[in-house]
Order: C-alpha cells, then structure tokens, then sequence
C-alpha cells in the first residue's frame, strides 16, 4: 500500500473529516480562531484537501483560493465550493503558480509534517504573502512521536508511519518528527516571525459522545499544534 496516497482513500477521509473529533470539532476551529476576521481578504488555503476550512473561510467573507497535491481532493474540494472559490493541483515541493504578494493569508492545516524539508515550501509561502501577511497553520505537537515512541529521540528529525481506517478504507500515512526549537528556526529562515504559538481545547459544541472517556473532566488533549507567523 502506498504511503499518503491521498487519491486512493480521499473520499473517505473526506467524510470522516467533516464530522470527527479531531477534525470536525478540534484542529479547524482552531484554526478559525487564530485566523480571526477575514472579510475582504485574499486567503490561500495550501493542502485544502477536500475544502471544509476553505468553505469556513469563504462563508466567512474571503476571497479565497486553494491547492492540494492530491487530484482527488481537488475535485472533492471544487464539488464543495462550487465556482467560489479557485481550487488547483499544486505541490509545495515545487514552485507555486501564484504571482508575489497575491495573498493576504495563508492557511495550512496539517500539512507540513508530511514534508521532510520544510526550507523551501516556506520560502514560496512567504513569497505569495504580502509583507506583514500571515501565515497560520497546524502539525502534528514535537510531542506526539515522542509519546507514541518512548524510547525515540525527541531531538532527531525522524521519519514515522501510522496505519489509519477511514470509514473502512485503509490508509498509511508517513509523517516527520521535528523538534520544537526546529520548527521555529524553519520559520525564522524563510523570513517569518513568530506572532503566536496556541496548543488550544477542543470546541466547546464537540458532542460527548465523540470524547474518549479518559478525557473526563478535562477540555484539551495533545495532538497538534499552532502557530500564527508574520511575513517579514
């Protein structure tokens, strides 16, 4: 089985996306709050996926356009957004196809740990931003491979696969392992500062019956954190 073949089971996790906890009711409220008031604004949604927080944004008042690596995503995110919004296939791997400064935000959910080299996707993400731009995004916590793998090196970038079920569809995904103090460098060199940094609950509508029971009593659990960034 490939790895983070998002064509073959997209339409899966596309569905489970729109109504999980982790999705649904934790990683794209979050992002919401940090993005804040968006009307007006040119927002590119990079790996939109299937389009759920572009929709967000769109409802929101943006003008927003999105790209995904994943032809399949693409298409599942032009059938949510209908003529809206501007959907391609783009790779953060290689240029983008969007002019200087075309963007007053970028948001990128759950993106860039699939990516061994953060140096370049980063440097075309503050290309396309304006000056004093933002860019807000998601990732798996530096926390999180250390606590699934005890006995790993939390200081080493680190390559590690997770088998997933999406509605009865298999799916392996593999991720990379950075520290904290890696992340942050990663954004400082391509010409980012770092407004702020958010490891927030979950939203407060999130139905009980979506919680695990050892979260009794508590309102946040580890899995991925944020950053809100400023173009330099």
């Amino acid at each position: 089985m490939k790895v983070n073949d998002y064509d073959s089971f997209g339409a899966a996790y596309s569905a489970e996306n729109d109504v999980n906890l982790i999705n649904r009711h934790y990683e794209r409220p979050a992002m919401l709050d940090l993005v804040g008031n968006v009307r007006g604004r040119r927002v590119l949604d990079a790996g939109c996926g299937s389009g759920p927080l572009a929709a967000e944004l769109l409802s929101r008042g943006a003008a927003v356009t999105g790209f995904d690596s994943s032809a399949v995503m693409v298409d599942l995110a032009r059938e949510r957004l209908g003529a809206d919004a501007d959907v391609q296939v783009a790779d953060l791997s290689a240029p983008l196809p969007f002019a200087d400064g075309s963007f007053d935000d970028v948001t990128m959910s759950l993106v860039l740990h699939y990516l061994r080299d953060w140096g370049a996707p980063l440097a075309e993400l503050r290309r396309v931003l304006r000056p004093g731009g933002r860019l807000v995004l998601s990732v798996n916590h530096p926390s999180l491979y250390k606590m699934l793998h005890p006995e790993s090196d939390y200081f080493a970038l680190t390559e590690w696969t997770d088998e997933y079920d999406f509605g009865g569809q298999p799916a392996v995904l593999t991720y990379w392992h950075r520290p904290l103090h890696a992340m942050t460098d990663a954004f400082s060199d391509a010409g980012f500062q770092l407004a702020r940094i958010s490891e927030p609950p979950w939203s407060p509508d999130t139905p009980a019956e979506l919680l695990p029971p050892q979260f009794a009593g508590r309102t946040s659990f580890l899995s991925f954190v944020f950053f809100v960034l400023v173009a330099g």
